[in-house]
């Protein structure tokens, strides 16, 4: 018998991602171009994903100087390290067991470090206080995320349980979804109002599900990926009482919180809003909110560390997070260690305070100028439109194609905007994401493409973007 026949059928229903058929092109290209194949370009740019090391920004020098000390505790001992480096490097080691990055920690992650980041919550959130027993920290914060969906989906009801999850939502999270048997509920955000989160899209998106799922769970990304909102406190507000009213878990993806561009935007916590909202929401709604140390200007990808906070839960099912937790033994110790530096940064007065403030400083001027250029650039383009970017680390604007594209497209068997990107990896070597891949409404098409890069790579993306779309539309019109 075929291992494949023994495939469970959420594993199975899973859909290839379209970012993979892309992906494996984008590799043949780079090995032609090895080869000495000519082409029109000579690399390829990728930017669909959230990775900015990989987009050309630069890591920050205290987070790699302390990481350096921790690996190989002998450069302690010299002074080419600032002396904030060798002190935290000490006082982090000292909280890793046997002095070693190598060791495991506790479940929830090292306990002062866990500490710490209960203390950064509380700061961020105007005094709204913070315990460390509900905080655990995670591989990323999609993992996170998929063990508390682990909690709340229940494979075996009938009808089987569901997540109002947005429109357009980056792919990981309805596949995780999918994956536990679940059902993911679309709810539209209004691209036309910049892609507002609607409460009257949330009532028809739960009227949609009768009979078919049992809504468990609302699930919402602020700021937005790949739409790039950032939601008002009035918006947040209808979102808390919705769910009170609904009784539905809310699941607060807040990543991007350091990623605001927005003249009139300010990042507010969904359990600040809660807290200042009063009893008896602040005491009865369940929420679990999630941060990383992947997004923001550190940009740790490859570090993995993550952690969620959970408000208002029964403390029985507190032990089964527990439990869950516990069969990954604990997080990577190196992505503990980024997430305690990324919530207690230099301060000033400290040795690496100067340089630290800096780094971050050009990086957020950096990304303030790509999303202006961005916009700037794509809406002088016949045929495209985007909607200001606010928040996160993508630009998601939405393509108008000629019916001869579309036509196209269908007759070699591709959704129209993945026919778009297809061709504007292979004649201009940028690897963008088809807006299929996150999800649209019916007949609209979009492309996604980080912003958080280097302003040489946006510069340079953006050229070739300008040449490829005014031949495409002319080669289609």
């Amino acid at each position: 018998m075929s291992v494949l026949q023994e495939i469970g059928p959420n594993v199975k229903n899973m859909k290839q991602l379209e970012y993979a058929v892309l992906a494996r092109r984008a590799n043949q290209i780079e090995e032609e171009l090895r080869r000495g194949v000519r082409k029109p370009y000579k690399e390829v740019i990728d930017v669909t994903w959230g990775d900015s090391h990989r987009a050309g920004v630069k890591p920050l020098s205290f987070v790699r100087q302390v990481l350096a000390a921790c690996l190989y505790p002998q450069l302690m001992k010299s002074d080419k390290l600032p002396l904030d480096v060798r002190q935290r490097a000490q006082t982090l080691l000292g909280s890793c067991v046997g002095g070693s990055v190598g060791s495991y920690t506790a479940t929830a992650g090292i306990s002062e470090t866990v500490h710490r980041i209960s203390e950064f919550i509380t700061r961020r959130d105007g005094g709204v206080p913070s315990s460390p027993e509900n905080i655990y920290i995670s591989p990323g914060s999609q993992w996170s995320l998929t063990n508390i969906l682990n909690v709340l989906v229940n494979s075996e009801t009938s009808p089987r349980s569901g997540v109002l999850t947005p429109v357009p939502c980056y792919c990981t999270m309805t596949l995780s979804i999918m994956s536990l048997g679940a059902a993911v509920i679309p709810y539209y955000l209004s691209e036309e109002q910049g892609w507002a989160l609607q409460v009257e899209e949330l009532q028809r998106a739960l009227e949609s599900a009768k009979g078919d799922s049992n809504p468990v769970a609302l699930y919402v990304i602020n700021p937005g990926n790949p739409a790039g909102l950032v939601q008002s406190r009035k918006s947040m507000q209808e979102v808390i009482r919705f769910v009170s009213e609904k009784r539905l878990f809310l699941l607060a993806d807040e990543v991007y919180q350091d990623c605001v561009y927005g003249e009139n935007s300010e990042f507010v916590s969904y359990k600040r809003v809660l807290a200042d909202m009063g009893p008896p929401l602040s005491d009865t709604v369940e929420l679990a909110s999630f941060h990383s140390t992947s997004k923001g200007f550190m940009g740790e990808c490859g570090l993995r560390g993550g952690y969620v906070e959970l408000v208002n839960l029964d403390p029985a099912v507190m032990k089964y997070i527990y439990n869950l937790f516990s069969k990954d033994s604990c997080a990577p110790v190196l992505g503990q260690i980024a997430l305690d530096l990324m919530v207690n940064p230099p301060q000033p007065g400290d040795p690496s305070y100067h340089l630290h403030n800096q780094e971050t400083q050009h990086i957020r001027s950096m990304l303030v100028q790509n999303v202006k250029r961005t916009y700037e650039v794509v809406n002088s383009l016949p045929g495209f439109s985007s909607q200001p970017v606010e928040g996160g680390a993508f630009a998601f604007p939405r393509v108008y194609l000629p019916p001869k594209a579309i036509q196209k497209a269908k007759e070699v068997g591709l959704q129209p905007d993945m026919f778009y990107c297809m061709r504007l990896l292979e004649e201009a070597g940028v690897l963008a994401s088809p807006g299929c891949e996150y999800g649209q409404k019916e007949g609209t098409y979009h492309i996604r493409f980080l912003i958080m890069t280097s302003r040489d790579i946006s510069e340079e993306l953006l050229r070739r973007l300008s040449s490829f779309h005014a031949k495409f539309m002319k080669d289609f019109s």
